[in-house]
């Protein structure tokens, strides 16, 4: 299946609306950190498009699609900086980085859903991206456990304000960034 935004405009509002339901009935404060808590509905019929290859940091992965490998750049989200040139290591850098590679180990099967803007400067494909298998939407859960903060660049604004409650969320909880790095 291509990467098209057919079936991934049809995921979006599912997910929207299920992560909604998640964040408002669940109070994520007793969550533990390992234990994602947003799905996309499984009859949604979410089908691998890509598979990963290496986290790179928190908010870039290295996956393959159809045999070829290409860096991907999470939309929407923003971790503390562990490999910027010329740069110290942020706060909470690692950690962010620690829980991506737990939430996709190598030979994760994914599904990238593109939103209107398809590469950065540097590159890299743009996405938003799920667990195949389970259908855990990846940006909003390491917003949501206060590993990432919103980064919206238009017009790629598909989750804005589904990011900016989840990490208002994390804040209200003291989760993460904003226990860890508040000073």
């Amino acid at each position: 299946m291509g990467m098209g935004m057919g079936m991934g405009t049809a995921m979006r509002f599912g997910a929207m609306a299920l992560v909604t339901v998640a964040f408002s009935a669940c109070n994520q404060s007793n969550a533990a950190v390992t234990e994602p808590t947003t799905t996309v509905s499984a009859s949604a019929g979410l089908a691998a498009n890509a598979v990963i290859d290496d986290v790179i940091d928190g908010d870039t992965v290295d996956v393959i699609i159809n045999g070829r490998t290409e860096r991907i750049r999470l939309i929407g989200i923003d971790t503390p900086e562990t490999k910027k040139r010329n740069s110290p290591i942020e706060c909470f850098g690692p950690e962010a980085s620690a829980y991506t590679e737990l939430l996709l180990p190598v030979g994760t099967p994914v599904y990238i859903e593109r939103d209107i803007v398809n590469r950065d400067d540097y590159g890299r494909l743009l996405g938003y991206v799920y667990r195949a298998d389970d259908g855990i939407f990846v940006n909003y859960e390491l917003m949501r456990q206060g590993f990432a903060q919103p980064m919206s660049i238009p017009p790629n604004e598909a989750f804005a304000e589904l990011f900016a409650d989840a990490a208002r969320a994390a804040e209200a909880d003291n989760a993460g960034i904003w226990a860890a790095c508040s000073g």
